[in-house]
Protein backbone atom coordinates (compact mmCIF):
# COMPACT_ATOMS: atom_id res chain seq x y z
CA UNK A 1 0.00 0.00 0.00
CA UNK A 2 1.43 3.70 -0.62
CA UNK A 3 2.24 6.13 1.55
CA UNK A 4 2.22 9.56 1.63
CA UNK A 5 3.56 11.98 4.32
CA UNK A 6 3.59 16.00 4.77
CA UNK A 7 7.46 16.73 4.02
CA UNK A 8 9.35 18.95 6.62
CA UNK A 9 8.08 22.64 6.65
CA UNK A 10 5.46 22.05 3.58
CA UNK A 11 3.78 25.21 3.85
CA UNK A 12 7.29 27.67 4.06
CA UNK A 13 9.01 25.57 0.49
CA UNK A 14 5.89 26.36 -1.39
CA UNK A 15 4.93 30.09 0.09
CA UNK A 16 8.82 30.95 -1.03
CA UNK A 17 8.30 28.33 -4.32
CA UNK A 18 4.87 29.84 -5.13
CA UNK A 19 3.77 27.19 -7.76
CA UNK A 20 1.47 28.36 -10.60
CA UNK A 21 -0.41 26.56 -13.35
CA UNK A 22 1.85 25.99 -16.01
CA UNK A 23 4.95 25.67 -14.37
CA UNK A 24 7.74 23.24 -14.02
CA UNK A 25 9.05 22.13 -11.31
CA UNK A 26 12.04 19.53 -9.72
CA UNK A 27 11.71 18.01 -6.59
CA UNK A 28 15.72 17.15 -6.64
CA UNK A 29 14.42 14.50 -3.12
CA UNK A 30 11.17 12.62 -3.93
CA UNK A 31 11.12 10.66 -0.47
CA UNK A 32 7.52 10.28 0.51
CA UNK A 33 6.04 12.45 -2.18
CA UNK A 34 5.36 14.94 0.00
CA UNK A 35 6.36 18.02 -2.26
CA UNK A 36 5.69 16.55 -5.21
CA UNK A 37 2.36 15.69 -4.73
CA UNK A 38 1.53 19.43 -3.47
CA UNK A 39 3.60 21.12 -6.21
CA UNK A 40 1.89 19.14 -8.62
CA UNK A 41 -1.97 20.12 -7.41
CA UNK A 42 -0.51 23.53 -7.79
CA UNK A 43 0.84 23.52 -11.50
CA UNK A 44 -2.43 21.51 -12.79
CA UNK A 45 -2.72 20.21 -16.14
CA UNK A 46 -0.49 22.07 -18.16
CA UNK A 47 2.66 22.03 -15.63
CA UNK A 48 4.91 19.46 -14.82
CA UNK A 49 6.48 18.49 -11.72
CA UNK A 50 9.92 15.71 -12.44
CA UNK A 51 10.99 14.50 -8.99
CA UNK A 52 13.77 12.02 -8.54
CA UNK A 53 15.16 10.12 -6.00
CA UNK A 54 17.70 7.23 -5.76
CA UNK A 55 15.85 4.98 -3.28
CA UNK A 56 13.35 2.71 -5.42
CA UNK A 57 10.91 2.17 -2.61
CA UNK A 58 10.17 6.09 -3.32
CA UNK A 59 10.19 5.62 -7.09
CA UNK A 60 7.42 2.47 -6.52
CA UNK A 61 5.62 4.24 -3.58
CA UNK A 62 5.04 7.36 -5.94
CA UNK A 63 4.24 5.66 -8.77
CA UNK A 64 1.31 3.88 -7.00
CA UNK A 65 -0.41 7.14 -5.88
CA UNK A 66 0.15 8.72 -9.34
CA UNK A 67 -1.78 5.84 -10.57
CA UNK A 68 -4.47 5.72 -7.81
CA UNK A 69 -4.91 9.58 -7.80
CA UNK A 70 -5.15 9.27 -11.96
CA UNK A 71 -2.09 12.21 -11.77
CA UNK A 72 -0.52 12.92 -15.27
CA UNK A 73 1.67 15.41 -14.63
CA UNK A 74 5.02 13.81 -12.77
CA UNK A 75 7.39 12.21 -14.04
CA UNK A 76 9.45 9.69 -11.46
CA UNK A 77 13.25 9.06 -12.67
CA UNK A 78 15.39 7.22 -10.49
CA UNK A 79 18.67 8.54 -10.17
CA UNK A 80 21.16 10.48 -8.14
CA UNK A 81 20.42 14.70 -8.10
CA UNK A 82 24.05 15.05 -8.84
CA UNK A 83 22.71 14.50 -12.46
CA UNK A 84 20.19 16.73 -12.51
CA UNK A 85 21.39 18.88 -16.24
CA UNK A 86 21.49 15.62 -17.90
CA UNK A 87 18.26 14.38 -16.40
CA UNK A 88 16.18 17.71 -17.23
CA UNK A 89 17.70 17.39 -21.06
CA UNK A 90 16.47 13.84 -21.43
CA UNK A 91 13.03 14.26 -19.94
CA UNK A 92 12.20 17.79 -20.98
CA UNK A 93 14.80 18.80 -23.39
CA UNK A 94 17.77 20.99 -23.89
CA UNK A 95 16.00 24.66 -23.54
CA UNK A 96 13.94 23.74 -20.65
CA UNK A 97 13.98 26.39 -18.11
CA UNK A 98 12.40 25.36 -14.46
CA UNK A 99 10.63 28.11 -12.28
CA UNK A 100 11.34 26.40 -8.69
CA UNK A 101 13.61 23.38 -7.43
CA UNK A 102 13.13 21.89 -4.00
CA UNK A 103 15.98 19.35 -2.57
CA UNK A 104 15.06 18.23 1.21
CA UNK A 105 18.11 16.67 2.54
CA UNK A 106 17.37 14.28 5.41
CA UNK A 107 16.06 10.86 5.67
CA UNK A 108 12.35 9.95 4.89
CA UNK A 109 10.21 8.58 7.91
CA UNK A 110 10.04 5.49 5.88
CA UNK A 111 13.82 5.01 5.58
CA UNK A 112 14.44 5.58 9.20
CA UNK A 113 11.58 3.46 10.10
CA UNK A 114 11.88 0.06 8.04
CA UNK A 115 14.76 -1.63 10.01
CA UNK A 116 16.03 -3.83 7.33
CA UNK A 117 16.87 -0.56 5.95
CA UNK A 118 19.73 -0.21 8.36
CA UNK A 119 19.66 3.85 9.01
CA UNK A 120 18.31 3.79 12.58
CA UNK A 121 20.93 2.24 15.08
CA UNK A 122 17.70 1.81 17.62
CA UNK A 123 17.04 -1.59 15.77
CA UNK A 124 19.28 -4.81 14.27
CA UNK A 125 19.48 -4.84 10.69
CA UNK A 126 22.43 -5.12 7.92
CA UNK A 127 25.08 -2.56 8.42
CA UNK A 128 24.12 -0.44 4.74
CA UNK A 129 23.41 2.97 4.88
CA UNK A 130 23.02 3.28 1.42
CA UNK A 131 19.95 4.94 -0.35
CA UNK A 132 20.58 2.37 -3.25
CA UNK A 133 20.07 -1.17 -2.10
CA UNK A 134 21.91 -2.25 -5.25
CA UNK A 135 24.98 0.08 -3.66
CA UNK A 136 27.48 -2.47 -2.94
CA UNK A 137 29.55 -0.17 -1.41
CA UNK A 138 27.38 -0.08 2.43
CA UNK A 139 28.86 1.33 5.62
CA UNK A 140 29.85 -2.26 6.70
CA UNK A 141 32.14 -2.53 4.01
CA UNK A 142 33.41 1.21 5.20
CA UNK A 143 33.63 -0.22 9.13
CA UNK A 144 34.99 -3.87 7.72
CA UNK A 145 37.63 -2.66 5.32
CA UNK A 146 39.02 0.86 5.45
CA UNK A 147 42.46 2.09 7.63
CA UNK A 148 41.95 3.50 10.50
CA UNK A 149 43.10 6.73 9.11
CA UNK A 150 40.68 6.54 6.57
CA UNK A 151 37.92 5.74 9.10
CA UNK A 152 39.35 8.48 11.02
CA UNK A 153 39.19 11.27 8.87
CA UNK A 154 35.23 10.37 7.49
CA UNK A 155 34.18 10.23 11.55
CA UNK A 156 35.94 13.37 11.98
CA UNK A 157 34.76 15.29 8.78
CA UNK A 158 31.25 13.90 8.06
CA UNK A 159 30.59 13.40 11.66
CA UNK A 160 32.40 16.37 13.50
CA UNK A 161 32.39 13.70 16.49
CA UNK A 162 34.57 14.63 19.62
CA UNK A 163 35.10 11.01 20.45
CA UNK A 164 36.23 10.06 16.81
CA UNK A 165 39.76 8.79 17.79
CA UNK A 166 38.63 6.23 20.26
CA UNK A 167 35.76 5.41 18.33
CA UNK A 168 37.76 3.69 15.63
CA UNK A 169 40.21 1.97 17.86
CA UNK A 170 37.73 -0.10 19.15
CA UNK A 171 36.30 -0.18 15.71
CA UNK A 172 39.32 -1.49 14.59
CA UNK A 173 40.05 -3.91 17.44
CA UNK A 174 35.85 -5.12 17.49
CA UNK A 175 36.83 -6.26 13.41
CA UNK A 176 40.11 -7.86 14.17
CA UNK A 177 38.03 -10.69 16.55
CA UNK A 178 34.88 -10.67 13.51
CA UNK A 179 33.41 -8.51 10.63
CA UNK A 180 31.09 -5.95 12.39
CA UNK A 181 27.67 -6.61 10.40
CA UNK A 182 24.66 -5.17 12.11
CA UNK A 183 23.73 -1.95 13.21
CA UNK A 184 23.14 -2.60 16.86
CA UNK A 185 26.67 -4.15 16.62
CA UNK A 186 28.04 -0.88 15.28
CA UNK A 187 26.29 1.34 18.05
CA UNK A 188 27.33 -1.16 20.76
CA UNK A 189 31.07 -0.45 19.81
CA UNK A 190 30.32 3.38 19.26
CA UNK A 191 28.59 3.76 23.22
CA UNK A 192 31.63 1.97 24.74
CA UNK A 193 33.67 4.55 23.16
CA UNK A 194 32.38 7.32 24.62
CA UNK A 195 32.30 8.14 28.34
CA UNK A 196 29.49 6.57 30.90
CA UNK A 197 28.18 9.86 31.44
CA UNK A 198 27.42 10.76 27.78
CA UNK A 199 25.66 7.43 27.12
CA UNK A 200 22.83 8.42 29.19
CA UNK A 201 22.45 11.54 26.82
CA UNK A 202 18.96 12.24 24.73
CA UNK A 203 21.10 11.97 21.71
CA UNK A 204 22.75 8.74 21.22
CA UNK A 205 26.29 8.38 21.26
CA UNK A 206 26.20 6.40 17.46
CA UNK A 207 23.89 9.35 16.06
CA UNK A 208 26.87 11.70 14.92
CA UNK A 209 29.09 8.46 13.35
CA UNK A 210 26.38 7.03 12.04
CA UNK A 211 25.69 10.12 9.86
CA UNK A 212 29.35 10.57 9.22
CA UNK A 213 28.83 6.83 7.15
CA UNK A 214 25.82 7.68 5.71
CA UNK A 215 27.04 11.30 3.89
CA UNK A 216 30.46 8.92 2.85
CA UNK A 217 28.33 5.49 1.42
CA UNK A 218 25.96 8.07 -0.45
CA UNK A 219 28.59 10.37 -1.66
CA UNK A 220 25.63 13.31 -0.14
CA UNK A 221 28.09 15.96 0.39
CA UNK A 222 29.62 15.62 -3.03
CA UNK A 223 26.53 15.32 -4.81
CA UNK A 224 25.16 18.56 -2.86
CA UNK A 225 28.07 20.53 -4.54
CA UNK A 226 27.29 18.82 -7.95
CA UNK A 227 23.46 19.69 -8.01
CA UNK A 228 23.71 23.16 -7.20
CA UNK A 229 25.47 25.15 -9.57
CA UNK A 230 23.19 23.04 -12.10
CA UNK A 231 19.71 23.73 -10.30
CA UNK A 232 20.71 27.79 -10.62
CA UNK A 233 21.55 27.44 -14.18
CA UNK A 234 18.71 25.19 -15.30
CA UNK A 235 16.14 27.97 -13.55
CA UNK A 236 14.39 30.73 -15.44
CA UNK A 237 15.11 34.53 -14.23
CA UNK A 238 12.56 34.54 -11.55
CA UNK A 239 12.75 30.94 -11.00
CA UNK A 240 13.90 29.93 -7.21
CA UNK A 241 15.86 26.86 -5.29
CA UNK A 242 14.44 25.72 -1.96
CA UNK A 243 16.87 24.03 0.03
CA UNK A 244 15.74 22.11 3.70
CA UNK A 245 18.94 20.88 5.04
CA UNK A 246 19.83 19.05 8.56
CA UNK A 247 22.71 19.73 9.72
CA UNK A 248 25.71 22.02 9.70
CA UNK A 249 27.80 20.68 7.07
CA UNK A 250 25.10 20.78 4.59
CA UNK A 251 23.94 24.23 5.64
CA UNK A 252 27.28 25.35 5.57
CA UNK A 253 27.51 24.33 1.66
CA UNK A 254 24.14 25.76 0.59
CA UNK A 255 25.12 29.06 2.76
CA UNK A 256 28.01 29.72 1.01
CA UNK A 257 27.14 28.63 -2.17
CA UNK A 258 24.13 31.03 -2.49
CA UNK A 259 26.33 33.54 -1.13
CA UNK A 260 28.96 33.08 -4.30
CA UNK A 261 25.61 33.33 -6.35
CA UNK A 262 25.08 37.15 -4.98
CA UNK A 263 28.63 38.29 -4.98
CA UNK A 264 29.16 41.26 -6.87
CA UNK A 265 32.52 41.50 -7.17
CA UNK A 266 34.77 38.59 -8.12
CA UNK A 267 38.10 40.03 -8.02
CA UNK A 268 41.03 38.51 -6.92
CA UNK A 269 41.86 39.69 -2.77
CA UNK A 270 45.16 41.39 -4.38
CA UNK A 271 43.31 43.79 -6.65
CA UNK A 272 42.60 47.16 -4.36
CA UNK A 273 39.81 48.35 -7.02
CA UNK A 274 37.16 45.98 -8.41
CA UNK A 275 37.14 46.56 -11.91
CA UNK A 276 35.49 43.13 -12.68
CA UNK A 277 31.89 44.87 -13.41
CA UNK A 278 30.85 41.69 -12.37
CA UNK A 279 26.68 41.28 -12.12
CA UNK A 280 25.34 38.45 -9.36
CA UNK A 281 23.27 36.21 -10.99
CA UNK A 282 20.71 35.33 -8.11
CA UNK A 283 19.45 37.23 -4.94
CA UNK A 284 18.73 35.52 -1.60
CA UNK A 285 15.44 35.09 -0.56
CA UNK A 286 15.48 33.86 3.01
CA UNK A 287 18.48 36.49 4.61
CA UNK A 288 18.27 34.20 7.78
CA UNK A 289 17.58 30.45 7.36
CA UNK A 290 13.99 29.66 8.31
CA UNK A 291 13.02 26.82 10.90
CA UNK A 292 9.99 24.96 11.59
CA UNK A 293 7.51 26.75 13.38
CA UNK A 294 7.28 25.33 17.55
CA UNK A 295 3.93 23.72 16.31
CA UNK A 296 5.45 21.58 13.94
CA UNK A 297 8.79 20.76 15.96
CA UNK A 298 6.23 19.54 18.39
CA UNK A 299 4.53 17.57 15.88
CA UNK A 300 7.42 16.11 14.13
CA UNK A 301 10.54 16.18 16.13
CA UNK A 302 12.23 15.11 13.26
CA UNK A 303 12.43 18.55 12.14
CA UNK A 304 13.70 20.16 14.74
CA UNK A 305 17.13 20.95 13.36
CA UNK A 306 16.12 21.69 9.54
CA UNK A 307 16.63 24.94 8.22
CA UNK A 308 15.06 26.56 4.78
CA UNK A 309 17.26 28.86 2.27
CA UNK A 310 15.82 30.18 -0.57
CA UNK A 311 17.77 31.57 -4.10
CA UNK A 312 15.82 33.74 -6.56
CA UNK A 313 17.63 33.59 -10.01
CA UNK A 314 17.88 36.95 -11.32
Amino acid sequence: MAYHHIPVMLQEVLENLNPQAGEYFVDGTLGGAGYTMAISNLVGNYGRVLSIDLDETAIINASELIEQNKIKNIVLVSDNFRNLEAIIHKNWGVETKLDGVVLDLGLSSVQVDEAERGFSFLKTAPLSLAFNKQERLDAAYLVNNLSDKELLKIINVYGEEKFAYRIVKNIVAARRLKEIETTTELADIISASVPVALRRKKVHPATKTFQALRLAVNQELESLEDVLPQAVKLLKPGGRLAVVSFHSLEDRIVKNFFKDQVKTCVCPPEVMLCNCHHEPGAKIITKKALIPTESEAKANPRSRSAKLRVLEKI
